[in-house]
């Protein structure tokens, strides 16, 4: 029975090295990219593409064995670029580098001051690839989104992170504040103090009445002196801890503003979205200028396919409403009166349209 187990054991060992020998001995033969692309809208990239960048990394695939084939290296080369949003590369039993690649599918691409980047639905931003090719709605104009033109990335995730460092900051200045704090105890402290100070007339030396109403007067004149020197020093405690007072609500506003940017550029994905959800809308709109006003609202124009006037769309609420009185006011005005009669169409205003010719 020794001897079966043994025969057993030598034969499993002598398996595994054929095995291992055998996975040692293939080699990769072919290398297939994978592009599942969910859009019809065009591409993002291409598996040309794919295969430049890992022949340029010098990642070995043809030709190399099996087991010396860095597959997490060439996942981390192509998950890097930001329109990835999920990679994966393994070699099938035929010896073939499979590499299958899901880009983002962007909503819209932004063109905005300096601005040259693609957006999700869902606010991941990532630059346009070079030779790229999508037909997704353009959004062009001053518009200034929160995060920087270089940004990549889920845009909430800069928002907090920006957020958080404004915390840091009005933590840092709040710790500032206690050395007036120090310095404004110390300071009641000589107020006490100087309210205390009292003299009496040394009888026991004979003091005169003259010589005692001198002291008197001599100390009247210093508590008055430190008096006004404390109540100064007082004002410029004060005015110290006001002045990062003032520092911290600045900074509280900046997450005000922040927010408020925010919640502009996510309205404007809705609109967008609403855009491309309505198939007469989505035909009608040709491009999509935003602004932000001097106030730092964020508004929009809309240029139409159906004559050579501009849309005042205005700020980003009650969308439906605003398109529901356009679409009546293309029915009842447009249709009769000429698509070419007014210059701009203003729908900005409750329950009325204002055209300029």
């Amino acid at each position: 029975m020794g001897g079966l187990w043994l025969a057993v054991l030598v034969y499993m060992l002598w398996a595994g090295a054929s095995a291992r020998r055998g996975r040692a001995a293939r080699r990769v033969r072919s290398l297939e990219i994978e592009v599942v692309d969910s859009t019809s809208q065009g591409y993002l990239v291409t598996g040309p593409q794919v295969r430049k960048w890992i022949s340029q990394s010098g990642i070995g695939t043809i030709g190399t064995a099996v087991e010396e084939v860095d597959l997490t290296a060439i996942e981390r080369l192509i998950a890097r670029n930001g329109f990835v949003e999920s990679v994966a590369a393994y070699v099938t039993g035929q010896g073939a580098l499979h590499v299958t690649i899901s880009p983002r599918e962007p909503l819209l691409r932004l063109l905005t001051d300096g601005m040259n980047a693609y957006v999700t639905a869902k606010g991941y931003v990532f630059a346009a690839p070079r030779a790229s090719s999508l037909y997704v709605p353009v959004v062009t104009g001053s518009y200034r989104p929160p995060f920087p033109t270089d940004y990549v990335g889920d845009v909430r995730a800069h928002i907090d992170r920006s957020l958080q460092q404004i915390d840091a900051r009005i933590e840092e200045l709040e710790r500032s504040k206690y050395p007036c704090y120090r310095r404004e105890q110390a300071n009641d402290r000589d107020i006490a103090a100087l309210r205390r100070m009292r003299i009496k007339r040394q009888w026991w030396r004979g003091e005169s009445a003259e010589a005692f109403d001198k002291r008197v007067e001599a100390l009247r004149e210093k508590k008055a002196s430190l008096r006004r020197a404390y109540r100064y020093r007082a004002q410029m405690i004060h005015a110290e801890i006001e002045r990062i007072e003032a520092q911290q609500d600045a900074e509280r506003l900046k997450q005000k503003k922040l927010e408020k940017s925010y919640e502009d550029f996510m309205k404007l994905l809705t609109f967008v979205e609403t855009v491309e959800d309505d198939d007469f809308w989505r035909s009608e709109v040709v491009q999509i200028a935003a602004h932000t006003t001097p106030s730092g609202a964020l508004e929009v124009e809309l240029t139409p396919r159906s004559g050579g006037y501009r849309i005042l769309f205005g700020r980003l609420e009650e969308v439906e409403r605003k398109f529901d009185k356009l679409l009546r006011f293309y029915r009842n005005g447009l249709s009769t009166l000429g698509w070419d009669t007014y210059r701009t169409i203003d729908i900005r205003y409750d329950n009325q349209v204002v055209c300029k010719k």
